[in-house]
């Protein structure tokens, strides 16, 4: 069993039963305490783990969601891998709808700073990044502003979404699973999510590998309405496959 396998092993066992014990896991994967204290650190560092005493919890066990700035700082090469292979998604001279998180910002950055685009996002950092930027036509969402994920949400959000058609929507998600679809904690935020989703002719989710078979308390899409997955070479073949034949096409990056 390769170590990326075992670890989604460790990742499931840890979500269904609330915790795993280092030296149970070592016996069921017959491998050493020390190869599980490895592992369980890769997850940790992922995001995905917690360690405890003696073992590990899964993440969304705990009550605090991670704020942007904690997530921005996870996994950096990795979004920004996932970043560069959405950016050949963009069209140019488009319209494209952002969502927020630290994935769509590492996208930001990695915009050709030649290309014409009009950008609808609900995210404060984007628009902060892409103000008079040249070639970027810029239409920022108004709402109440999440401190968590600095993304605006709510009913002004949803409602400004109403009459807008957009090329293609960049979505970020907390959790995706062929069985849930995209999943997030926060109701407001599910709600926006949605209404982005509606607005566009072309959905791509931009999700590293970490955040699948997570399941949160809010569904804001099914995958069969998603067009594009990009992810990373973390995610095995299997789920990858499972992805897949709930709807959209899954690339690693």
């Amino acid at each position: 069993m390769y170590a990326t396998e075992r670890q989604q092993r460790i990742l499931a066992e840890a979500r269904a039963a609330g915790r795993v014990e280092v030296a149970a896991l070592a016996e069921i994967l017959e491998v050493t305490p020390e190869t599980i204290r490895r592992d369980l650190t890769a997850l940790e560092q992922r995001g995905s783990l917690r360690r405890v005493h003696g073992g590990a919890i899964p993440v969304e066990r705990l009550e605090t969601e991670p704020t942007l700035a904690a997530r921005t700082a996870r996994r950096v090469d990795v979004k920004r891998r996932i970043a560069a292979r959405i950016v050949e998604e963009i069209p140019r001279g488009g319209t494209v709808l952002l969502d927020a998180g630290s994935t769509t910002q590492a996208l930001v950055e990695l915009l050709p700073i030649d290309m014409d685009l009009t950008v609808v996002t609900n995210s404060i950092p984007v628009a902060a990044s892409l103000a008079g930027r040249p070639g970027i036509a810029l239409y920022v969402l108004g709402g109440r502003v999440r401190g968590v994920t600095a993304a605006a949400v709510g009913e002004w959000t949803a409602r400004e979404l109403d009459g807008v058609v957009v090329d293609l929507a960049v979505m970020g998600t907390n959790g995706i699973s062929a069985a849930r679809g995209l999943t997030t904690p926060d109701q407001a935020e599910a709600d926006a999510k949605r209404a982005m989703i509606a607005a566009a002719r072309r959905v791509v989710v931009a999700t590293d590998s970490s955040k699948a078979g997570d399941d949160h308390l809010h569904r804001f899409a099914r995958l069969d309405q998603v067009d594009l997955v990009v992810t990373d070479g973390d995610l095995t073949e299997e789920a990858a496959e499972e992805l897949r034949a709930a709807g959209p096409e899954v690339v690693t990056a």
